[in-house]
C-alpha cells in the first residue's frame, strides 16, 4: 500500500480523527466555551433520546458522520480536558461544510483565496512607509 493511500493504515486513522473528532461531532468552532459546550452536548442528547433524525448526522471535511449519545459524551469529556482539547483543536482547522459543497473534489482545501503573506525572510520595501517614517 502506498504511503499516500488513504485505504488503509494511517490515512484511516488520520480519516477517522477528522469524521470524530469533538468539535465536529458538537458542530462547535474552535473558539467555543465551556458553557457552549455543555449547551450543545446537552441538547444533542436530548435530541438523539428524543429519536430526532436531525441530530443523527453531522458535517465534516471528509464526508457526513454519524452520531450517538456515547460519541457526544465522549467529545464533551474531549473538550472538557485543556491537553486534549489543544490536541482536537489541531485536527479541526478544516471546514467541516465544505465537504458538502464540493463532496467530488477531495484535493480541495479551500486555500484558493487566501491572500498571499510576503515572505518573513524577505525585504519589505513599504515597511517605513507603513509606520509613518519617511526616508530622509
Amino acid at each position: 500500500m502506498a504511503s499516500g493511500d488513504l485505504t488503509g493504515g494511517t490515512g484511516t486513522a488520520a480519516l477517522g480523527r477528522l469524521r470524530d473528532n469533538a468539535f465536529y461531532v458538537l458542530e462547535l468552532p474552535l473558539s467555543c466555551s465551556r458553557l457552549d459546550i455543555e449547551r450543545q452536548g446537552q441538547k444533542l442528547l436530548a435530541m438523539l433520546e428524543l429519536g430526532l433524525s436531525a441530530a443523527l448526522k453531522y458535517p465534516t471535511p471528509v464526508g457526513p458522520g454519524t452520531r450517538d449519545a456515547d460519541k457526544v459524551r465522549l467529545a464533551m469529556a474531549t473538550l472538557r480536558d485543556p491537553d486534549k482539547r489543544l490536541e482536537v483543536e489541531l485536527w479541526a482547522r478544516l471546514d467541516a461544510r465544505s465537504a458538502e459543497a464540493a463532496p467530488d473534489d477531495d484535493a480541495d482545501l479551500g486555500l484558493d483565496d487566501l491572500p498571499r503573506a510576503p515572505r518573513a525572510d524577505g525585504a519589505w520595501p513599504d515597511a517605513f512607509a507603513a509606520f509613518g517614517w519617511s526616508a530622509r
